[in-house]
């Protein structure tokens, strides 16, 4: 999955003959807070809310100081995870698309990436999720594959989550069956710590009501 197939190409963006009133207004219409400014197909910035308060409302875009406006943009070949990392670390509510010669493609909202997350194979499919707690030496997840696989159990999708320099990790596990209780034993048999379990229909809500949740704040 590439940046191309999330472009959001019903959002435009913003040209400098554009007035701060006009990219206040798209931006509420659109139920985000950053818009990209574009000048003959080429990406000049991100504009933000903090940007247009810095300007009068009536005072043309283009006389903005570009050089203050942040720049970051995904080419259209790169991988979904490489839009994430990008749109978590500068925390954006889109990202401009840019092909191999800089050319502006589109951007990609926060709400259709999370959107796509949520529709996605390992969270639609039916199943139970686990998290286990481990040392950092010990994370072997083809070893922990064959202790679930050796249960008749597939592994849908992995999450690994770890401070950079932590001696722990915590790994979130979806797997193909809604009952765990063989699964966590043989886990525990190998000395495994299993921190938490959801079954599918306890997480499978949880999901939905966390979503539901993100979804209406993004659109206020």
């Amino acid at each position: 999955m590439t940046a191309q197939s999330l472009i959001a190409y019903d959002i435009p963006a913003l040209g400098t003959e554009q007035t701060g009133k006009d990219a206040f207004h798209a931006l509420n219409d659109h139920h985000v807070r950053h818009l990209p400014v574009v000048e003959e197909s080429r990406l000049v910035g991100i504009l933000s809310e903090e940007d247009i308060f810095n300007h009068k409302l009536y005072e043309p875009i283009g006389a903005y100081d570009f050089s203050m406006m942040r720049r970051f943009a995904v080419r259209n070949s790169d991988h979904v995870f490489e839009v994430m990392r990008l749109m978590g670390e500068y925390r954006l509510t889109i990202i401009p698309v840019v092909d191999d010669q800089g050319n502006y493609q589109g951007l990609i909202t926060l709400s259709d990436l999370l959107r796509f997350f949520a529709n996605s194979a390992s969270f639609t499919e039916p199943g139970g999720v686990l998290v286990l707690e481990m040392s950092r030496r010990d994370y072997s997840l083809s070893t922990i594959s064959r202790i679930v696989e050796d249960e008749n159990a597939k592994i849908l999708s992995t999450f690994v989550t770890s401070s950079p320099n932590a001696e722990v990790v915590e790994l979130t596990i979806k797997v193909n069956r809604p009952d765990l209780s063989r699964i966590v034993s043989a886990l525990q048999r190998y000395e495994y710590d299993v921190k938490e379990t959801f079954a599918e229909g306890d997480y499978a809500d949880s999901l939905q009501e966390r979503y539901d949740s993100l979804m209406s704040y993004l659109s206020v």
